[in-house]
């Protein structure tokens, strides 16, 4: 993980991942710490020089109705955080908030099906 300011901003987002619920757990893939549910991703937080990213696997399935996300894949969005710039914290929060809600309801879906 990046150090200074980059790796501060970082560990808050990677914390605020951990804290969605017990049963969250972060592996390393690709370099990025990733929190997950069982064996299924929901976010991930990459720290890069300038900046650092929270990123969503299912992030086209999220609400954003403070227009955060960004990128264009079919399905992976992130939100991409700068020191210095604002930030709507409560908003980020309620991603990942979303994030982890609607990955435990794919996760019971799955469940209820192979049933």
């Amino acid at each position: 993980m990046q150090t200074g300011e980059v790796g501060a901003i970082a560990r808050t987002w990677l914390i605020c991942l951990r804290r969605r619920g017990d049963d969250v757990r972060v592996v390393m893939h690709d370099g990025c710490p990733t929190a997950c549910v069982d064996n299924a991703a929901f976010a991930y937080v990459g720290a890069f020089t300038a900046h650092v990213t929270v990123g969503f696997f299912h992030g086209t399935a999220l609400p954003d109705p403070a227009g955060l996300l960004q990128g264009s894949g079919k399905y992976m969005r992130h939100v991409k955080i700068a020191p210095g710039r604002s930030l709507d914290r409560a908003a980020i929060e309620a991603l990942i908030t979303a994030a982890y809600v609607d990955l435990r309801d794919r996760l019971e879906a799955d469940a209820a099906t192979s049933r």
